[in-house]
């Protein structure tokens, strides 16, 4: 596929490659997660471009964001924690059930149609997106986090869901943190660290996953995971999410709510409008 397409095209290829590596990074550090949410939409329009059929596009699109999630969210989440604002004995809790939950994922994952990732990723997204806009301070489930078996039970959905959607929990970990009374910022650096739990045993599940499809995927292709896109987007990711942390602690919690639940709207406005055959 690559080898068909003219020397211009490869190269704005690896420029979009590279300028999605910026806003994963900043938006790693901004709001605590891996950058799937923004990587996975962008892979998916770039992938079309060089011909990826669209029965495997969406899950080489997912893996790839795993892959690409790893160091970044590693980054981000050292950024935090010099700031002393993650939870760790929160993440500590979540740490079994969460990679658990990915490995359920990747499995269902491997049997799941394209239009059944669109899907999880689209309603996921917007309904979050609507929480942090319209949502109010009383909008709480408890005062704090549940007991041991229900804070597992959460990190078990986070892990399921984040790999069938290629993102590294940051949406699942800042709803269910601030609906049980945690602030913000903390939130979003304790998020951090789920990207990490969640990153390592999704990518690998995806590469096991996709390895009987190779003869569908574009070179260079490990499984479901695209080393091209990976290697082009890691290094500028990984550089800018310091970036995306110094302007996360300067935002007032309010800001740093509108932003992310604009942002994911439009996520998931993209992916309406592919289930709708629009786009």
């Amino acid at each position: 596929m690559l080898a068909n397409l003219p020397i211009s095209e490869l190269i704005w290829l690896a420029v979009a490659l590279l300028a999605a590596g910026v806003i994963t990074g900043i938006l790693a550090g901004l709001f605590g997660v891996g950058g799937g949410a923004v990587m996975v939409p962008i892979l998916y329009e770039l992938f079309g471009v060089i011909g990826v059929p669209t029965e495997v596009r969406m899950h080489l699109c997912v893996g790839t964001s795993l892959a690409v999630i790893i160091p970044t969210s590693i980054r981000s989440m050292r950024g935090h924690m010099r700031r002393g604002a993650v939870d760790m004995a929160l993440l500590k809790t979540w740490a079994v059930p969460v990679v658990a939950g990915v490995i359920g994922g990747s499995f269902i994952a491997a049997f799941a149609g394209t239009r059944a990732l669109q899907t999880v990723f689209a309603i996921v997204a917007t309904l979050n997106g609507l929480k942090l806009l319209f949502g109010r301070e009383e909008w709480r489930v408890a005062d704090d986090m549940p007991g041991k078996v229900g804070t597992s039970l959460y990190g078990l959905g986070i892990g399921v869901l984040s790999a069938l959607m290629g993102i590294g929990g940051g949406i699942f970990g800042n709803m269910i943190m601030t609906m049980h009374n945690r602030p913000i910022h903390q939130a979003v650096a304790t998020s951090s660290g789920l990207g990490v739990l969640i990153s390592i045993p999704g990518a690998l599940g995806y590469i096991v996953a996709g390895w009987p499809k190779l003869d569908l995927l574009p070179p260079l292709s490990l499984g479901y995971v695209s080393l091209i896109g990976a290697l082009l987007i890691i290094p500028t990711s990984v550089a800018l999410a310091p970036l995306g942390v110094r302007i996360a602690h300067g935002f007032t919690r309010r800001r740093l709510e509108v932003a992310f639940g604009c942002f994911l709207l439009l996520v998931g406005g993209r992916f309406i409008l592919a289930l709708a055959g629009l786009a």
